[in-house]
């Protein structure tokens, strides 16, 4: 018996395993100014990734160097076609 629910939700629940599968969180703050740099990119463009496509790149780059995501291709992770690296992103910025 269930209290607070309809009895019914138990029924055909079932959970499933994310997709990738599941990361360490960054506790010790490895990624975090690359995590900084692309949430205040998605603040100064309205939530619109497109723009800071570049730094979600360098983030991921960053975890998967640190060890906290698995490496993976970049065309699996939808960003093969950016041009530019982190050296002409940074002089961009300033």
């Amino acid at each position: 018996m269930s209290f607070g629910r309809p009895p019914s939700i138990n029924v055909g629940f079932k959970t499933s395993p994310p997709d990738r599968g599941s990361f360490p969180l960054d506790h010790d703050g490895e990624c975090k100014d690359q995590m900084m740099q692309y949430m205040d990119c998605l603040r100064k463009n309205s939530s619109t990734s497109t723009p800071c496509r570049v730094m979600s790149k360098q983030y991921l780059d960053c975890r998967m160097t640190k060890g906290l995501m698995e490496r993976d291709e970049w065309k699996n992770l939808g960003l093969a076609n950016l041009e530019g690296d982190s050296a002409s992103v940074l002089a961009q910025q300033s």
